[in-house]
């Protein structure tokens, strides 16, 4: 028997295409147009109100749908005529066509009629064997005339499949009949093996959820290309009329079916539980019913349902709240983060005020300016803020589609333009972006309008993009130190091209005295450092105001003047050793006692997909509360009698998130390391090229060069490594980024800002905890100069253990291009499928990589300022120009280099 060999992806379109590929993970198909599953909708079809079903529609694709479900089958109604009715209506509202159709009936004339009208390619839902092979081919084979991808129910002339092996056998012949018979693609062959319902309180019934499951998993092993597809509201038929539970019984349902193969599902989107929302105690007792733990499953679920639905009908009188006049029911949702009611709100102040930009110009900023005066006052913290975000997008999103024109007056035609824009970019090399959309979102919270470039963004664009969008500021980004370059290779020709745009910068690596020194000298216009976001709102404000523009530039200029004086004579009277007194003064180490520890393992070792279940216990929490711009050490922040509440509840939050990522594989780390045998000479450290085939491999560090007291040395990382004989050291590359880009598409397209920068914080925190764990078993086993080792994470984050793990970029050894030569030894970009950019910044993003030192004596240190005669030996003994070398270590150089031609 021959098998299909072209195995390409199913697509599907409305005005939109729809690809099935790995990042479009489960798709939901919007069940509220069918005449069978909605009273609502089939009675507006029913009593001809089309333009009210139309809404329905609309509701779906506005609440996640992706695909529609369109079914006319009722004993009433002309099903024919009012499929075709309904689809040219459809058709003629593009934010509903621009998803495809699936045309759903059990009469083949419908889903013929449907078929003529749809647009782009749809789906016809569906087909069986139950009327036997001919009629099954024939239906197929008009379906492939129309280009159309089709649902093949597990049906045949014996009935419904109701086991796992009738559903596998049932499959299994239809694929054949329609791969060999009519050469029909087999990725556009959707089966649905049935769902049935569960805990009905027949025995018969018990296995119908864990047989969905395993008949799943059955096709998507051994029908190459095929997909699975069913309608979920069924598992939970014997629930009717309670939905707290129903919604937990779907989610549940959803929840493995997806982790079994189930690519998609006709659900009612807007009304899906998340699975860890669920409260434990009815999780509990759904799960027992799904998997069929325990004889008395159903039972428990039911005398558990009624306690459910009460408290459901509680809660909801218990919102005082929703009494309160419209204005003030949108200021409590924007300060609280209540998405629930938003749009049903939004759409009475609509209705109230008739113009939707008076609704977004009225009680949608009145509402998020309480959210900015709290904020600006301490009284919100930034979590609170990035929720309310959250809550203002969906408003707007729903009031798009009532606005004029942007920019023209709708009752006189004339243009205007009262929007403020910033226009927000990570520069060129650099690919960290969380500081960045924190400041967006504080100020869209104050009323401009974002234009986010995102990351690496060449100087060219950021000036046209801002040029075309006629922006008010830029704001510049960047984490590491080759982007302070970029920054000033920006400013330099924004001069060139005459802007007088003011211009912001932050991120880590960025100071107010490199601003002032290095980027405003360059550019007339305003130059501003911001330290935070919370800075952000006034700084824009006052630099763009016609008030007090003028005045604050002139104040700025004379700030930053006499910084620049300053820094000038701090650098006049700084005392510095010279560089050969710097290396006369190294570390001392008794190596006459000392005999380097051989490791376990030379070479190199690859970890792909390490336990994130295990990773999440060396998490340190504190740096997570700062990127929420929350002070204070945890866990005794969660305690702080000013913002611990809110820690807590952030804290609460990420660990939710956590268990999703864990359980659900939202994101995979990798590692690679490797110990190797080296030799010194000076402050070069040489891998053995017997061990790595002849091939070079040399580490280049630098040595503090400030004046020291009696007994102090200045030290260079080389000092760890025995001057004389062997000694050994390490290095390592991981990431716990990979894949993450699909859930923040998920969030970016929801404009949900809240859950986008708490999963990028929650991936740099998995970074640096892969990072400490991997330490710990390169201590303990690998290398094994530490095996007895046993610290508390406490520990750990205190560094209470023996060896450092210092990384290029960061104090003790500044210079980001010795990545390159680490990645290259540890081949990084095959091993852990990680990157670096043209500025050595590293992809994704939430990575990190450094060296392994295992001396006793070995520790962190900053390198500081140094002078001409060691950047030059440095340029020597790296293989580069002079000038280039200036260019890596400019924040560390204490004199300003010259203007030059020398080859960069």
């Amino acid at each position: 028997m021959s098998k299909p060999t072209k195995i390409s992806t199913l697509q599907l379109s409305g005005l939109e295409p729809l690809i099935f590929n790995e990042s479009l993970n489960f798709v939901n198909i919007g069940e509220r147009t069918n005449v069978t599953g909605s009273k609502k909708f089939a009675r507006l079809v029913l009593n001809d109100n089309y333009d009210e079903a139309l809404e329905v529609a609309l509701d779906q694709v506005r609440g996640g749908a992706q695909i529609l479900d369109v079914c006319m089958d009722e004993a009433m109604l002309d099903g024919e005529a009012a499929m075709v009715k309904f689809l040219n209506l459809v058709a003629s509202e593009p934010e509903i066509s621009r998803i495809p159709v699936m045309v759903d009936s059990s009469k083949w004339r419908i889903i013929l009629a449907g078929l003529k009208c749809i647009q782009g390619k749809g789906i016809v839902n569906s087909i069986s064997l139950k009327n036997g092979e001919e009629e099954f081919l024939f239906q197929a084979k008009t379906i492939k005339k129309f280009g159309a991808a089709v649902v093949v129910m597990a049906f045949d002339e014996k009935g419904q499949a109701d086991s796992y092996q009738r559903r596998i056998d049932i499959c299994k012949r239809s694929y054949d009949l329609l791969t060999e018979k009519i050469k029909f693609n087999p990725q556009d062959i959707i089966f649905d093996p049935n769902i049935f319902p569960v805990a009905t309180g027949m025995d018969e019934h018990k296995n119908n959820a864990v047989d969905f499951f395993k008949a799943t998993k059955w096709i998507k092993e051994n029908l190459p290309g095929a997909k699975v597809s069913g309608g979920v509201s069924n598992v939970s038929f014997s629930f009717r009329g309670n939905n707290p539970v129903r919604e937990a019984m779907h989610a549940v349902f959803l929840y493995h079916a997806i982790k079994h193969g189930m690519d998609m599902g006709i659900v009612n989107p807007s009304m899906l539980e998340i699975y860890d929302d669920i409260p434990k105690d009815l999780l509990e007792r759904v799960e027992d019913v799904m998997w069929n733990k325990r004889e008395d499953a159903t039972e428990r679920l039911l005398d558990f349902a009624d306690s459910v639905k009460s408290q459901g009908k509680k809660g909801k009188a218990d919102e005082a709240w929703r009494s309160l006049p419209v204005e003030k029911r949108i200021q409590h949702a924007l300060v609280k983060g209540v998405l629930d009611h938003i749009i049903e709100d939004t759409e009475e102040a609509r209705q109230q005020l008739i113009d939707a930009l008076k609704v977004i110009e009225g009680p949608l900023m009145d509402g998020m300016n309480v959210v900015g005066d709290l904020f600006g006052e301490g009284k919100m913290f930034l979590p609170q803020v990035v929720k309310s975000a959250r809550v203002m997008k969906k408003a707007v999103a729903y009031l798009e589609p009532f606005m004029p024109v942007p920019g023209t007056n709708e009752a006189t035609g004339e243009q205007e333009d009262n929007v403020k824009r910033i226009l927000l970019a990570t520069v060129k090399g650099d690919v960290h972006d969380i500081g960045k959309n924190i400041v967006g979102v504080v100020l869209a919270c104050n009323s401009y309008k974002i234009i986010d470039l995102g990351v690496m963004v060449e100087t060219d664009r950021i000036i046209q993009e801002a040029v075309d969008n006629d922006a008010h500021i830029i704001g510049l980004s960047g984490l590491i130190t080759p982007s302070l370059d970029e920054m000033v290779n920006v400013a330099s020709e924004m001069e060139r091209r005459g802007l007088d745009i003011p211009l912001l910068i932050g991120g880590a690596t960025t100071s107010r005295i490199h601003t002032a020194v290095k980027i405003d000298p360059v550019y007339s216009g305003i130059v501003v450092h911001v330290a935070d976001a919370s800075k952000s709102v006034p700084v824009a404000g006052e630099a763009i105001s016609k008030e007090t523009r003028d005045a604050y530039k002139k104040d700025i200029k004379a700030t930053y003047q006499k910084l620049r004086e300053v820094h000038a004579a701090k650098q006049e009277v700084k005392q510095m050793a010279t560089y050969n007194e710097a290396k006369a003064n190294p570390v001392a180490i008794d190596w006459a006692n000392y005999t380097p520890v051989k490791p376990n393992k030379l070479g190199v070792t690859v970890l792909k997909n390490m336990d994130l279940s295990i990773i999440r216990n060396y998490i340190d929490w504190t740096p997570f509360f700062s990127t929420w711009m929350l002070s204070g050490r945890f866990p005794k922040i969660l305690k702080d009698p000013v913002v611990g509440a809110e820690a807590l509840k952030l804290y609460n939050d990420a660990n939710k998130m956590l268990d999703r990522i864990v359980n659900e594989g939202w994101l995979t780390a990798n590692a690679v390391f490797g110990l190797f045998p080296v030799q010194r000479s000076g402050d070069d450290l040489m891998v053995d090229p017997n061990f790595t085939e002849g091939k070079p491999f040399s580490f280049h560090f630098l040595r503090q060069q400030g004046k020291k007291g009696k007994g102090i040395p200045n030290r260079s990382l080389a000092d760890y490594i025995h001057p004389d004989s062997t000694d050994y050291m390490g290095g390592f590359a991981v990431t716990a980024g990979l894949n993450i880009e699909k859930k923040l598409k998920e969030f970016q397209e929801q404009g949900d800002d809240y859950n986008d920068i708490m999963l990028k914080a929650m991936a740099d925190r998995l970074a640096e905890a892969a990072a400490e764990y991997l330490h710990l078993l390169v201590r303990k086993d690998y290398w094994g100069y530490a095996p007895e080792e046993s610290l508390e994470n406490e520990d750990l984050i205190k560094e209470n253990y023996t060896g450092i793990r210092p990384a290029p970029g960061y104090p003790a050894c500044p210079e980001h291009s010795e990545k390159r030569t680490l990645f290259d030894l540890l081949e990084a970009e095959k091993n852990a499928e990680m990157e670096l950019t043209d500025s050595f910044a590293m992809y994704p993003t939430s990575s990190v990589s450094g060296y392994y030192f295992g001396h006793p004596e070995s520790r962190y240190f900053g390198l500081g300022k140094i002078s001409k005669d060691q950047v030059a030996d440095y340029a020597r003994r790296k293989g580069v120009s002079t000038a280039q070398a200036e260019k890596w270590l400019s924040p560390n150089l204490a004199y300003t280099p010259k203007l030059t031609s020398e080859p960069q």
